[in-house]
């Protein structure tokens, strides 16, 4: 059996996956000592080919993978699918094999991308593919196998680190830091699932990302209980302050239409804006002719105030460094917003405290906060809770 580890750069083959490096071949020899196995390194950001043969001591696995640890290089990628058969072919040579990869949902955008496009390059009946958990502080993953380090691994790993990547412990850069909760005392993995499913994984994490309109309903919204509880209370509490018939709603970064659709059913005068072209089409798949859509986002709104309201609905999109300024030069008197808890108290409260033109008229939790599976129940995530306010315009 080959173990082919497919990392983005020479560290990650250590810290992620020290344990198929190192671990020895599962059958005995006659003397009774444990043989090793043969390991094909791939580092995607320089494409060269690692290949630690079965006799190769351990120690000596990890001094040449040493060396060719580089500077930090933010703009390292992942070559693509197609580069990545490539070297994988050529590391499996016909025989059985492994791949072992980053996760899609890695935290560092740059290995979840190479995790994915590493699964996405093994054609069917290729090597099955593991995908390492990583870095993952928003996601508990459900794994299929876990190795833990004994004393003598984690000590390894540790002197690795402090020999060969004392930049990189001092580097501020957050793809590249190495800090505790990245050098792991056990390795988990996963499998790859479905191609549908590593797509989802790299989607959840892709936020305001053009990757996160990858897939259709990245958030899961149309199978989230949670989800459907929060959209189906916004509903409601924006009905009891503006009921349908008070004039148009501008809502706000609608993505593909979830509370757009509960809206227009409840007879309301939608106008939906949505500047990412992927979800600005399922939008107007799922809208029809129930709403308008308009492709502007919150600043070019600002900016050309041509959508007057009874209200605008900035619903769980304040969280990406918007200057709320902006809402100033909204066309509308009433503006609903709607937030987690902790951003509701360090963003838009002390805003609110010393905003000129606008005051609290209520505030309304919507939903509790919860734990949820995602990902056809392979991770789970705390949903966080939602609150609403209610902004009014004031005369100053």
């Amino acid at each position: 059996m080959i173990d082919i580890v497919a990392v983005l750069r020479a560290e990650d083959a250590v810290l992620d996956f020290l344990s198929v490096l190192t671990a020895p071949e599962s059958r005995h020899r006659q003397d009774g000592d444990h043989e090793g196995h043969e390991v094909h390194v791939l580092l995607g950001d320089t494409a060269e080919h690692l290949v630690l043969p079965a006799e190769l001591p351990p120690a000596e696995r990890l001094a040449a993978v040493a060396r060719h640890i580089r500077p930090v290089d933010e703009s390292a990628a992942s070559p693509g699918p197609e580069a990545l058969a490539t070297l994988i072919e050529a590391a499996a040579r016909g025989a059985e094999a492994r791949l072992w990869t980053h996760s899609p949902a890695d935290t560092r955008r740059s290995r979840g991308r190479l995790g994915r496009d590493a699964a996405a390059a093994v054609a069917p009946g290729g090597p099955p593919v593991l995908h390492a958990v990583g870095h993952s502080p928003y996601l508990q993953f459900i794994s299929d196998l876990d190795r833990p380090l004994d004393r003598a691994g984690v000590e390894a790993k540790l002197a690795f680190v402090n020999r060969h990547c004392g930049h990189l412990l001092r580097t501020e850069s957050a793809e590249y830091v190495i800090q505790t909760g990245r050098v792991h005392a056990t390795e988990r993995f996963f499998e790859a699932g479905t191609a549908e499913e590593r797509e989802r994984l790299f989607a959840l994490l892709a936020s305001l990302d053009e990757d996160a309109a990858t897939v259709p309903d990245p958030w899961e919204f149309a199978t989230s209980a949670y989800e459907a509880e929060r959209l189906d209370r916004t509903v409601a509490w924006i009905a009891e302050h503006c009921p349908p018939g008070s004039g148009p709603l501008i809502e706000v970064g609608a993505c593909e239409g979830a509370l757009t659709t509960r809206l227009a059913e409840k007879g309301f005068t939608v106008h939906a804006t949505e500047p990412n072209p992927a979800f600005r089409r399922r939008l107007t798949d799922a809208v029809g002719d129930t709403a308008r859509v308009h492709p502007a986002s919150l600043e070019e709104l600002a900016a050309r105030p041509e959508l007057p309201g009874a209200a605008y609905l900035l619903i769980e999109m304040l969280y990406y460094g918007q200057n709320l300024a902006l809402l100033d030069r909204l066309p509308a008197d009433l503006v609903f917003v709607a937030l987690e808890p902790e951003t509701l108290a360090t963003r838009l409260t002390p805003w609110l405290e010393s905003a000129p033109h606008w005051e609290k008229a209520g505030e309304t939790p919507l939903v509790a906060p919860a734990l949820e599976t995602v990902c056809g129940g392979r991770a789970y995530l705390s949903k966080r809770g939602s609150i609403g306010v209610l902004l009014r315009r004031t005369g100053a």
